[in-house]
């Protein structure tokens, strides 16, 4: 089947990048929706959607828009109407992947209309600030493909060609190759960290796929914690088992490893049964470039490679965290059980390893003790969290919530 692009951009000031773009679409058989956000120029020809229906979308007529006199408010209420526009189309069918181009200000508004789109939609933004610092994480979709538009600034050259051919092919052959997630057998959503810190996801997943559920296990290191809320915001799973939390310690510790601030609110607000345990709620992240804070210079310390690199969080650091945790799970529509493993939250923490710290590992699983319990449902597993007891203890709930109805099983 021939498939659509939807081409997102600045048709007044870009209207020869972008109409290179549709060429290069078309010419290997796939079809263009235009989307013009402009705000003050005019197209050279209309497109297919107006900026007088972004601007409505975005609640303002384009006159009123063009009043405000200020570039940036004008392109916020562009870039509202545009996500809104964008998933409404999605949902009406009319394309199949998503294209955008611009500098900084075109780059805003597409970051929205690419969160405004399922997991799984391809989207493309060719950006003149493609990955840059510039850009925080939690604006950036969890499945979202960036490519510079090197040497773009202003006109066509054979150097930018390069970058918005490659970005027409990428986005077209996405949208033919994809595959829609196969909803045949309930979904289970699983956090953890590599398979070196953690290690349960070992056992399991195969144990689960033998009881007719698929599992879908996301890394938790930002991104896949992204995709992991984005998943449960929208019901896409029958359970979650969100065993690594070290997002959102990360998260609540200002880290720039971080999936956002919605992290552990989304399979609640979504009614979605939740098992929770801590896994990694000890370590703190940087990134591999970043040097490691002064106020964490004297902690145990792990390198894991050149991209990351971990301090240990403190014991008035930890019992903070049972708190903020209690708050977001209390707050759940569906059920929820807290698995404490009293023997260690991660394989770095056993004795011996470079997270080794028994002292604040004591004080979290007090604090835990003492607030979750009439809040949230807690069992306590005499064992590390790598071991075979956690991992029993785990299937035992599924398997009763699986019995009690709890989870559906088809």
């Amino acid at each position: 089947m021939t498939k659509t692009i939807l081409s997102i951009g600045t048709y007044d000031t870009k209207n020869a990048e972008l109409e290179f773009i549709q060429s290069c679409i078309e010419e290997q058989g796939g079809r263009v929706m235009t989307m013009d956000v402009s705000v003050l120029g005019d197209p050279e020809k209309p497109t297919d959607i107006s900026k007088h229906q972004v601007a409505e979308a975005g609640g303002m007529t384009i006159e009123e828009v063009i009043a405000l006199g200020d570039e940036n408010k004008a392109f916020q209420i562009m870039a509202r109407g545009a996500a809104r526009l964008v998933a409404e189309f999605w949902q009406a069918g009319r394309f199949d992947g998503m294209i955008a181009l611009g500098g900084t200000m075109g780059t805003d508004l597409a970051l929205d209309c690419a969160q405004a789109l399922p997991l799984g939609v391809p989207k493309f933004i060719v950006s003149t600030v493609s990955f840059s610092p510039l850009i925080a994480p939690d604006r950036l979709a969890p499945d979202i493909q960036m490519i510079l538009w090197a040497g773009g600034l202003y006109g066509l050259n054979s150097i930018c060609k390069s970058s918005l051919s490659q970005a027409a092919g990428a986005v077209l052959g996405a949208a033919k190759a994809a595959q829609a997630p196969d909803t045949g057998r309930p979904l289970v959503g699983m956090t953890s960290l590599g398979s070196s810190c953690l290690k349960y996801m070992k056992s399991l997943k195969p144990a689960l796929e033998e009881r007719g559920f698929e599992v879908a296990v996301f890394h938790s290191t930002g991104m896949g914690g992204m995709a992991f809320e984005s998943l449960a915001r929208q019901g896409a799973f029958c359970c979650v088992m969100d065993f690594c939390l070290q997002e959102f310690g990360n998260m609540l510790a200002g880290s720039l490893v971080s999936s956002g601030d919605d992290r552990l609110t989304n399979a609640g607000k979504s009614g979605i049964p939740q098992l929770v345990a801590p896994g990694a709620l000890d370590l703190v992240d940087f990134a591999g470039w970043q040097a490691v804070p002064v106020q964490y210079s004297d902690r145990p310390f792990h390198e894991h490679n050149r991209l990351i690199k971990s301090s240990v969080f403190n014991a008035d650091e930890r019992r903070k965290w049972v708190h903020e945790l209690a708050d977001r799970l209390e707050a759940s529509k569906g059920e929820v059980r807290f698995l404490l493993p009293v023997g260690g939250i991660e394989e770095w923490d056993r004795e011996g390893q470079e997270a080794y710290d028994p002292e604040g590992l004591q004080a979290f699983i007090e604090e835990a003790r003492n607030i979750l319990p009439g809040r949230v449902p807690m069992d306590e597993v005499d064992g590390h969290i790598n071991d075979q007891v956690f991992v029993d203890a785990a299937l035992a709930i599924f398997d009763g919530w699986v019995r009690d109805g709890v989870i559906k099983s088809s």
